[in-house]
């Protein structure tokens, strides 16, 4: 099992940046290819990076792209989410999120508020 917890989240002004957190307990990280997504009120969850488990390879929502940056520390069994040039359509719960192998994710923090005021 693995635990995940972010931090980080807060509350911003429209172009300013944020850097959350998601530290993890119970098994290393290395095994593991990593994201984060987020949810925002009366909408669903939505994919916004994944790392893989080297950390060689991002991949980003079109949305964000440019603007955030994921990123791991595998030695401090931590993953990033870098967010710059914050608007207030970012506003959301952030969650992370990790899998081994496929297509779905096994285990998901319990998220962290972003709100992005104009």
């Amino acid at each position: 099992q693995v635990q995940l917890v972010e931090s980080g989240g807060g509350l911003v002004q429209a172009g300013g940046s944020l850097r959350l957190s998601c530290a993890a307990s119970g098994r290393t990280l290395r095994s593991y290819s990593l994201g984060w997504f987020r949810q925002a009120p009366g909408k669903e969850r939505e994919f916004v990076a994944h790392i893989t488990m080297s950390g060689g390879f991002t991949y980003y929502a079109d949305s964000v792209k440019g603007r955030f940056t994921i990123s791991r520390d595998n030695a401090k069994n931590t993953l990033y989410l870098q967010m710059n040039s914050l608007k207030p359509e970012d506003t959301a719960i952030y969650y992370c999120a990790a899998k081994r192998v496929g297509p779905d994710y096994n285990y998901w923090g319990q998220g962290t508020q972003v709100t992005v005021s104009s």
